[in-house]
This record gives C-alpha cells, structure tokens and sequence, in this order.
C-alpha cells in the first residue's frame, strides 16, 4: 500500500516538473490577431454613433466566433457557440423587442420589457405637454388677474335686499363640493406626478419627492371614485336646468352683462353657467373615462376605435395627414391614455380656475348661493330674473309647476 502512495506522488512530481519545463520552452507564443467586430458579433463606433444619431437599429445577434481562431477551439470544448450575451446586448435586444421573452400569463402587454417605441411619449410629456400646460394655466391667471385690474368686482347696484331666497338645496351642495374638492385634490396631485422631478426634486431632495409621490398617487386614485360619483349627481341634478334656450342667445348678444352693467334675463343657469356646466361633464367624463382605463392597465383600450371612429368621419382631411393609427400596441394604448388625460386636465383646470374667480372674487354675492345655498333677492333679480319671477309664483301658488327653461 505504501508502495502504491509513493508512486503516486512520484508520478504528480514528474507531470508537474515537465509542464513547467514546457512551460519555460515557449514563454512567449506568436500572439492570435485580435478579432474584428464582425467576427464577434460587436459593433463598430460608428454604430454607436448612428444610434445617438436616431439613425440606428437594433443589431443582429451576436454571430458565431471564426472557425479558424483560438476562441472557437476553446468554446468547442466548453460546448459554447459564441460565449454568452453581455449585458449590452440583452438590453438592446429586449429595447429593440428581438429578445425571445416567454410569458405564461399576463396578456401580450406582459411580453414587453422594453418599449423603445414609447419615445415619443415621453418626449412629447415631459416637453410640449408640460410647457403649454403651464402657459395655459399661468396664461388663464394672468388674464383674470388683467379683467379684474379693468373690470373690478362685479357689485349690486343699490346694494342687498336683506331678504334671500333658497337657490341650491343641502344636497345639490354636497355633489358641489365633492366635485370640486376632489377635483382640486386630483389637479394638485396630478401636477405633482407630471412635474415634480424637475420643479419639486431640487428643493426638497430625491427622498422627499418619492415619499410626496407615493402619497400622491395614492391620493389621486383613489379620490378619482368620489370625483366620478359627484359628477353623476350633478348631471342629474341640473341638466333638466342646461338645456339650450331661446335666453341664451340673448345673454350672448348682451355679453352676459359682464360688460357694462346691464344683466340679461335668465332663469336657474344662464347661458355662461351653462358652458361651465357642460364643460365639466364632457370633459370630466372624459378624464373620468381616460382615468379608468389608466387605474385597470390593458383592460379598456379606447383610442384604436376612437381612431376607426375619427378616420370614417375624415377628421384627418382637415388637417391633410395621415389616417389616425388603428392598430395600436397595449402600450401605446395607455401611452395615448395619458396623454389625452393630462391635455383634457389642463383644459379644464384653466376653465374651472375662471369659475372659482366669478364664484368669489370676481362677483359680489355669488359665493353664498353655494355657501349657505341662499341668495339676496336684489342679486338674484339682477342675474336671474326669469328664475326669481318662477319661485315667487310658486310662493304665491304652490300647485304652480314651471318649466326648466
């Protein structure tokens, strides 16, 4: 048995004397020229360079190392083709949508992992989008700011009456302001998602703004329910009251007596609290229709059938494009979702920061009627005669109905 150990040892002795001596024979072997790009599947500078350009696409896979150089022996050996993808080369692939990505659930959204397409989106958001929506907003205040320089605070001449009349009813102002609070609350929050890395980061730190965010969008989805059922009540308690009518033209003709100071006829809304009216209702449903599909990703494509939709009415004649896209990606189904949700949000922000001026500073009065739901008798005559004219017959005759408009 010792004989055997010793031999052993003897033999490892030897092997390993002699790939030393083999070693030192050929210290320095004619070096491998260096493989080109091409044959290891790499790219050149001016690859890189094209694609910074935008003029670039997406490589072909890394291609099979030369058969006649050192490195194809060496991956024979290890049962390899081409050595594995750098991490480079599995981020471009999954950018350009090349990798092979397999998914048991999840719908065809969950396939993407990259949406190098999607550029146009953030480009257009945090640049067209953010800039305009600022001058519309800025914008709507400094000319409110101007009217009230000129115009001044729209009073009542000879003063309040003392006497009221009940205009809105407990109800009808609850849906008021849960409408309007959640509305302020989902603007706030919103404008704090689409700006806050480059207005709020700087001032209160990368942390800070994570911790607003997270608040944030926590805010804005789940206050989104309210905003929707306060819009439902307030449709249905005051479209019978915005219907068109033959006073609104004349409140038109008159400029709704915003200048000068005689005030056209009408009854519970005139035809300027009509605008706002359907203005909140069109384009908050369609926000409130925009938010859904947003809130439930990839469950409620809309803009694909919009388009169809838009392309039969040739909508895109009008403007001498091409025909809206009808065939659209998840993806950029919500991409477009978004987009639509923050332009309409904008809109409406710059005409609801109009009726907030008119409701209190802009007009003496007009804040009570949504306050404590009463009115003077003398501010109401002078913006709502015919409606005044309603309720004081219904007062002297209860059984009297009147029509809405």
């Amino acid at each position: 048995m010792m004989k055997a150990v010793f031999s052993l040892i003897v033999l490892a002795l030897g092997l390993s004397l002699g790939a030393h001596g083999a070693w030192a024979q050929s210290s320095n072997p004619p070096a491998d020229p260096p493989l080109t790009a091409e044959q290891h599947g790499g790219q050149t500078l001016e690859d890189i360079l094209a694609r910074q350009r935008g003029e670039g696409e997406a490589r072909a896979p890394r291609e099979r190392f030369s058969a006649d150089s050192q490195a194809s022996e060496i991956a024979g050996q290890l049962g390899l083709t081409g050595g594995g993808a750098s991490d480079s080369e599995l981020w471009e692939a999954l950018r350009f949508g090349t990798a092979d990505i397999n998914v048991s659930s999840g719908g065809p959204a969950a396939g993407t992992i990259m949406q190098n397409s999607g550029m146009w989106w953030y480009d257009l958001r945090t640049g067209p989008l953010s800039k305009y929506g600022t001058y519309l907003l800025l914008g709507t205040l400094a000319l409110l700011a101007l009217f009230f320089l000129i115009r001044g605070r729209i009073k009542v001449p000879g003063g309040m009456a003392g006497r009221t009349l009940l205009r809105f009813t407990a109800i009808e102002r609850f849906a008021h302001w849960l409408l309007a609070g959640s509305f302020i609350l989902l603007g706030i929050t919103g404008l704090v998602t689409l700006f806050g890395r480059k207005g709020l980061i700087p001032y209160i730190g990368k942390d800070g703004f994570a911790t607003l965010a997270l608040y944030s969008k926590w805010i804005h989805n789940n206050v989104s329910w309210a905003f929707i059922l306060a819009l439902v009540l307030i449709f249905v308690f005051w479209v019978v009251h915005n219907l068109p009518s033959r006073h609104d033209v004349t409140w038109f003709l008159k400029g709704g007596g915003i200048i000068g100071n005689a005030h056209p006829a009408a009854k519970k809304f005139n035809a300027g609290q009509k605008i706002i009216f359907w203005s909140v209702i069109v384009l908050g449903g369609s926000i409130s229709a925009s938010g859904v599909s947003l809130l439930f990703p990839f469950e409620f494509p809309m803009f694909a059938k919009s388009f169809h939709i838009l392309n039969h009415m040739g909508v895109h004649l009008l403007y001498g494009g091409e025909p809206l896209p009808t065939t659209l990606s998840p993806h950029a189904e919500m991409q477009y979702a978004q987009l639509w949700h923050a332009i309409v949000s904008f809109v409406l922000m710059a005409i609801i920061l109009a009726h907030i001026y008119i409701g209190s500073l802009g007009m003496q009065g007009a804040y009570s009627a949504m306050g404590s739901g009463e009115v003077d008798v003398n501010w109401a005559k002078m913006h709502h005669s015919l409606w005044v004219e309603e309720e004081e017959a219904k007062a002297r005759d209860p059984g009297i109905q009147t029509p809405a408009e």
